[in-house]
């Protein structure tokens, strides 16, 4: 890959003294900042088992031996004593290739554990250092102990097995807590205990934001409730302000406070979410735990949530705290919604005009705007914007050459700022020049499509098993899962810079063979990108279903990438698929998802139509440029 040479990471707060495991949050996205890491580690909630060192030149992947040592897959070269990237505290986490910083974010958030008013509310709550102790406010800080049970993605028709970790929450009023999405992450049960107590009280997760790295929770229990004062939210804090991070780190009963100042606030990726949103960087220690906690300015006023750290051999004591406006952002988002809808984007690939020869060929007059290279065709964007606009501005507000939008008085940001204001369903009206014409247009802001999700919702991941042949969605907790080295360098470019041309579109791969007289000869085949069956084009794996349940030829023909093709007799793989089933133990030839009947659209088939399937659309010549950067 090409930013295989980054040699820092961003990884997420988790901990755990038996081990811990991480997503690979590789992306296609390439981002603006003056560094590109290579790799951004995310810790899976706590008490996970130790990872698989991962080879240079490409993005970490998750790996678990215990799992790896009940598959029913082949894959060789890959060895169960091969350990995993670090993070947090020394184990490995989620990779970002084309990320925007070239150095690691940890997120410290969980540690394992072995054995209405949710607007800014700026009441003045001074207290003095020396009694911070007493502090009213501290009491608000809870900490969380929950139990996570992850799907299996190399064999998804089952769940790895359970583990245990703690973070920490903070009242927010009405009956409700925050804290970090990684914390309660496939979660199967949740507790929470105040300051002082030693009862834990069942929690119930609301609603996740991926992208923020923000869960919202409930508790029913009146006794919780009994006395306490919800936090107040202060305003986004200014340079060198004073900081207070307040949780429960490192597997300690009773709070923690560590104190600083903050250094930068600025577009931050985020671990989890494999997302850019405004981050506060802070120099206060955050570790193992401090998850979910919150961050307060000298008046007691809570000004973000911990979240992630940055590690590398150049730094030291850096934090990073998510501000009270993207928190404002998913409280409202789930106001309106009634659950969590998603952060939108443009959609829109952009080229920095720094260059005054390529602004006069663009019939650009002044230092402004970013040249439209690439649209997403799943976007509205793609109606309106074409390839060689520029864009200007949006909403009003005057785009620099850089790719950067005045912020508060004397600071510039990132344009993606501007954009992560917006909610899923609003307009943007976008000022641009083309073909040297000044013109204003509209666009409809929506969540991204990813053709490769980071994160799988809702349970198990799907899969189709024809006569011992597993198909599954390309993902990126399968590519942890997986490693590099099996999945290919060619599957590997499509997962990362490839762009999904209509919403459901999905990379349907082989992910092993369940060895069986009747598919003699492929028992070796793996991780293979299905294209066709029978001379159909695939779009996702129910309309593969759907063409395996309708087929009435005498044979079932899969088509691979690679031109390489899989013949099977109809009526024998019928007859043997229940066989297979029970040798291997498996409940159902299908998830429960591909049950449904399949729906087709006519925008999926005309985009099939429009170029070959599983074309990468993005050029390798976009890889790790830092005159690109997605909006």
């Amino acid at each position: 890959m090409a930013t295989a040479a980054a040699t820092c990471w961003f990884s997420m707060l988790t901990s755990t003294s038996t081990g811990t495991s991480r997503y690979s949050l590789s992306s296609h996205r390439l981002f603006a900042t003056s560094h590109r890491p290579n790799r951004l580690l995310i810790p899976k909630s706590i008490n996970q088992k130790r990872s698989i060192p991962k080879k240079a030149p490409s993005s970490p992947r998750k790996s678990n031996p215990e799992k790896e040592a009940i598959s029913q897959k082949k894959f060789p070269g890959k060895s169960k004593d091969e350990k995993p990237y670090s993070n947090s505290d020394g184990n490995s986490g989620k990779s970002n290739t084309g990320r925007s910083q070239s150095a690691a974010f940890k997120s410290f958030g969980m540690q394992r554990k072995d054995t209405k008013g949710f607007l800014f509310d700026l009441k003045d709550q001074q207290v003095e250092t020396g009694n911070l102790q007493d502090a009213a406010f501290l009491n608000a800080v809870v900490k969380v102990y929950c139990t996570h049970t992850a799907p299996d993605y190399s064999l998804p028709w089952q769940k790895q097995r359970q583990f245990t970790s703690t973070g920490s929450a903070f009242m927010i009023g009405d009956g409700k807590l925050l804290t970090n999405a990684h914390c309660v992450e496939h979660y199967t049960q949740v507790k929470v205990k105040r300051r002082g107590d030693d009862t834990k009280y069942v929690a119930k997760v609301l609603a996740r934001g991926v992208e923020c790295d923000i869960a919202l929770l409930s508790v029913e229990s009146k006794e919780f409730w009994k006395g306490a004062e919800p936090l107040h939210f202060g305003r986004l804090p200014s340079l060198q302000d004073a900081v207070t991070v307040v949780g429960y780190p490192l597997g300690g009963d009773t709070i923690s406070v560590t104190k600083g100042v903050v250094s930068r606030i600025e577009v931050t990726s985020y671990a989890h979410g494999s997302s850019e949103l405004l981050g506060i960087q802070i120099d206060a220690a955050i570790n193992p735990g401090n998850s979910g906690g919150p961050a307060f300015n000298d008046q007691g006023e809570c000004i973000g949530v911990a979240f992630q750290v940055y590690r590398s051999e150049e730094a030291e004591n850096i934090g990073y705290v998510i501000p009270t406006t993207v928190v404002s952002h998913f409280l409202n988002d789930y106001e309106r919604n009634g659950k969590y809808t998603g952060f939108p984007c443009l959609g829109v690939l952009l080229q920095k005009l720094e260059n005054p020869a390529l602004r006069a060929c663009l019939k650009v007059p002044s230092y402004e705007g970013v040249l439209v290279r690439r649209v997403e065709p799943t976007s509205d964007a793609s109606h309106v914007l074409k390839e060689g606009d520029v864009i200007v501005s949006f909403d009003g507000v005057h785009v620099g050459c850089e790719g950067t939008v005045p912020f508060r008085s004397t600071e510039r940001i990132a344009f993606r700022y501007l954009i992560s204001q917006k909610f899923a369903g609003d307009t943007a009206e976008l000022g641009i020049i083309r073909a040297g014409a000044f013109m204003k247009v509209q666009a409809v802001l929506s969540p991204r499509v990813h053709l490769v999700p980071y994160h799988i919702e809702g349970g198990q991941p799907s899969y189709l098993i024809v006569a011992g042949l597993v198909f599954t969605p390309l993902s990126e907790p399968l590519i942890d899962e997986e490693c590099e080295d099996s999945i290919g360098l060619k599957l590997l470019a499509k997962a990362r810079y490839s762009l999904a041309r209509f919403e459901g579109e999905q990379i349907v791969i082989l992910s092993q063979v369940l060895a069986n007289e009747v598919n003699i000869g492929y028992e070796d085949m793996g991780n293979q990108q299905v294209l066709k069956f029978n001379g159909t084009q695939i779009k996702n794996i129910h309309h593969l279903a759907h063409l395996v349940d309708s087929c009435k030829d005498k044979y079932l023909v899969f088509e691979f990438d690679d031109n390489y093709i899989t013949v099977l007799e109809r009526e024998a793989a019928a007859a043997a698929s229940s066989r297979i089933l029970k040798d291997y133990g498996i409940p159902s030839e299908r998830s429960s998802d591909l049950l449904e009947p399949y729906v087709g659209t006519m925008g999926d088939i005309q985009a099939i139509d429009q170029q070959d399937f599983g074309d990468s659309p993005v050029s390798y010549s976009e890889f790790g440029f830092d005159g690109l950067l997605w909006a």
